[in-house]
């Protein structure tokens, strides 16, 4: 008698609890107010995207990561339309100014959200797209799919190539209830733990961290983070790259030399899946590449061919 009442007291605490980390949570029209940008009405919900630069240049599309909404390519931005690329960026769905839409959020459901894009957006000629983490992943399925659309692939520190979450986040991927109860009620802690308060070292790669971690308290969000990792984050992409290798499409990779989140063991893999490949390696960088050295990131890529 005195277990079951135990065991009650253990799963209205944890009910409560979950119900609780989700009442607290902000609707995402709440950021739409001073939104930059606009809208893109698309079968799977509303897109937040944005074009960048001359009208009429070549097309360069902007996949960000799993976490870090489309405000991350800020930094880089200004550098590649200078550069002469008409830059179109947008937030996945579950993160940013984007729905937080249904659906389990592995590869096809990404690559809808893109191909639909694309389609609302009027791009239909051959155009370079770029990755960062999780979205080159993204980035290199849609390549695989479609050489045909893609002019030239440029991936940074993408993932899909074999490197497994690890630890806690293994932990609550794979479990499919109690990752959810943590996921809801502590992700946002543990989330914030891993990037770090910052040291003011890098006030840019300070503010883009405190976005992200504000981006937390959005509902749906974290699920979604969840989703991912549970969806594509959990495919090894091997094939996808040695069909690329096969196609005409050049890639370029760029890596950090101190990235612990896509380690350099995975630039060596790409290197044996696709020779031909372009790789660089940027010291003292990490995973945050794409905001902590935009200088660097931008020379690699060069003009427009």
């Amino acid at each position: 008698m005195a277990g079951a009442l135990i065991s009650g007291a253990l799963a209205l605490g944890l009910g409560g609890a979950y119900l609780a980390a989700r009442l607290a949570r902000r609707n995402v029209s709440d950021l739409r107010r001073d939104m930059p940008g606009h809208l893109v009405s698309l079968p799977q919900g509303q897109t937040h995207a944005q074009w960048h630069g001359p009208e009429g240049g070549p097309v360069l599309v902007c996949v960000h990561g799993l976490s870090t909404p489309s405000f991350v390519w800020g930094p880089l931005l200004p550098l590649l339309t200078d550069l002469g690329y008409r830059v179109l960026t947008y937030d996945l769905f579950g993160r940013g100014y984007s729905d937080r839409a249904a659906g389990r959020q592995d590869t096809r459901f990404f690559l809808d959200q893109l191909r639909d894009l694309l389609d609302a957006e009027g791009v239909t000629g051959r155009f370079s797209l770029m990755g960062y983490s999780m979205g080159g992943a993204i980035s290199a399925a849609f390549t695989a799919e479609n050489p045909d659309r893609v002019q030239r692939l440029v991936l940074l520190a993408p993932a899909g190539l074999g490197v497994a979450l690890g630890g806690l986040s293994d932990f609550v991927a794979r479990g499919p209830l109690v990752g959810d109860w943590v996921m809801e009620v502590l992700g946002p802690r543990l989330l914030r733990k891993g990037y770090g308060e910052g040291d003011g070292a890098d006030p840019v790669a300070d503010a883009i961290t405190t976005r992200a971690l504000d981006e937390l308290s959005v509902a749906g969000t974290t699920r979604a983070i969840l989703s991912a990792q549970r969806g594509i984050l959990s495919v090894d992409q091997s094939d996808l790259h040695g069909r690329i290798a096969q196609t005409q499409v050049p890639v370029l990779a760029i890596w950090g030399a101190d990235d612990r989140v896509i380690p350099l063991p995975c630039r060596d893999r790409l290197a044996a899946l696709n020779p031909s490949a372009r790789q660089v390696t940027l010291p003292a960088a990490d995973h945050r590449l794409p905001y902590t050295h935009p200088a660097q990131v931008a020379q690699e890529l060069g003009p427009p061919a």
